[in-house]
């Protein structure tokens, strides 16, 4: 069997049984890891919540890169700032007008969130226009200086005192500089359920929960369902670029991505499908970034560093550009072993050797390893370091990736080319009776083998 074979086709359910039986596989480890480790079912819930989290934003953040890189072949490492500038226009839109005296230095328009959240996506894809255009004659390496280029830009643009608070509208609004800025509106969850009219409906499940989780619920709660709706997102982005991908739209972007100059001699505007597809891209990445950061509290510019960017592309590389399924398999198992996983580790370790006693220091612990030929010392060092060590261990599962499976987990899959099938019809099938067999067809010329079907002598 070729390890290029889709697994989605071996299992019940296609792609979405795949993806479940991913997310099912993980769950049970943490679940595992968390008995190891003697938590509480409050505990357990909040790691669950927390893995939950990291998976939805990998996952959305995989799809959006895929659409760029996966589908039209442009290679964006500037991801980050384009979740930057719809995390910044969200805040600006949407953060109550300034008052003297109040915590937050700098004030906002005030309006609703959910236009907070359209206006920050549209911010987004307005700097992916921007990007696009004098990049549309670069194709990769230079498209990514530029891509990389424009994300620091815009950081070093949100430190900038100049742009730390200025007038729109009336009103003192800014970017807050290095100190960041206080999101001190009516929280995701809140604002989502009162406007639907189900906060009364969602204050009821918090005191149904506090039979098993007694003191204060609510936050353990507020990450569960924070967590499912990143995966009801997940699951539109999934549906949204599969769409894409199937449309004659995405189509072209997949001929872009093979060979531009054939795409443009069939008489297709290439530079129109690259800034669509690359605006689109950069919306989802906008929406992602407001999804990460909304429920924080507060966003400053120096969590737009490039490794954020790094991390999305390793989640890429997991599952393998191309694939939709991939993407979001890619940015499941990233969050778990790769995000996640070193500080569980890390604790399950220091929990099974409670007298766990690891050097202070490289030198003490490489000096036996060197002198005597003794690792115990370097080994207990390496897992009471692991978290910080954690960009080494992903840059190895990389350089693994790149020797052994760069295509990822689901890359270079059979795609379909049309939207309906083309399977020979029934009438043209050749029965028994015609003499022929199973794999004949009937032909103006009488009862033909169908193709495959004649050895050649």
């Amino acid at each position: 069997m070729s390890v290029r074979e889709d697994l989605a086709d071996r299992m019940p359910g296609g792609d979405a049984g795949l993806i479940v039986a991913t997310l099912l596989g993980v769950y049970l480890l943490y679940i595992l890891a968390g008995i190891g480790l003697g938590y509480t079912l409050r505990g357990q819930l909040n790691s669950l919540a927390t893995l939950t989290f990291y998976i939805g934003i990998f996952a959305m953040l995989s799809l959006a890169l895929n659409l760029h890189w996966g589908y039209t072949g442009l290679f964006n490492i500037g991801i980050v700032g384009f979740m930057s500038v719809g995390v910044y226009v969200m805040a600006i839109v949407s953060k109550p007008t300034f008052v003297a005296g109040g915590a937050a230095q700098v004030g906002g328009l005030g309006l609703p969130l959910w236009v907070g959240i359209l206006a920050g996506m549209t911010a987004a894809a307005i700097l992916g226009f921007i990007a696009a255009l004098p990049a549309l004659r670069l194709r990769a390496d230079y498209l990514a200086i530029v891509t990389i280029a424009l994300s620091e830009i815009m950081r070093f643009s949100f430190l900038s005192g100049e742009l730390q608070s200025f007038n729109l509208f009336g009103n003192r609004v800014g970017f807050g500089g290095g100190s960041g800025l206080i999101l001190d509106f009516v929280p995701p969850l809140e604002a989502l359920f009162r406007s639907i009219g189900l906060w009364g409906a969602y204050l009821g499940l918090v005191d149904a929960v506090q039979v098993f989780v007694p003191r204060n619920p609510k936050p353990v709660v507020d990450g569960l369902v924070y967590g499912a709706l990143l995966l009801a997102f997940v699951a539109l982005f999934y549906w949204l670029l599969k769409r894409t991908g199937e449309s004659p739209f995405g189509r072209v972007l997949k001929a872009i991505r093979e060979d531009e100059d054939v795409a443009n001699a069939l008489g297709k505007n290439t530079d129109n499908f690259k800034i669509k597809s690359f605006m689109l891209g950069c919306a989802l990445m906008g929406l992602a970034g407001i999804l990460w950061l909304m429920p924080q509290g507060a966003v400053t510019p120096n969590f737009f560093r490039p490794r954020v960017t790094f991390f999305v592309w390793i989640a890429l590389i997991i599952g393998g550009a191309g694939s939709n399924t991939g993407s979001v398999l890619g940015g499941a198992i990233f969050a778990a072993v790769l995000y996640q996983g070193p500080r569980y580790f890390q604790n399950l370790v220091q929990a099974v050797l409670p007298n766990f006693d690891a050097p202070n220091g490289f030198g003490p612990a490489i000096s036996p390893l060197i002198s005597s030929f003794d690792p115990v010392p370097f080994v207990l060092y390496t897992v009471d370091s692991i978290r910080q060590l954690q960009l080494v261990l992903m840059g190895l599962v990389l350089i693994w990736l790149m020797h052994n499976r760069p295509e990822g987990l689901l890359g270079h899959r059979k795609e379909t080319a049309s939207v309906i099938p083309l399977d020979r019809p029934k009438s043209m099938k050749a029965t028994a009776t015609d003499g022929g067999s199973e794999d004949s067809v009937r032909t103006d010329g009488g009862v033909a083998e169908a193709e495959g079907g004649v050895d050649d002598e």
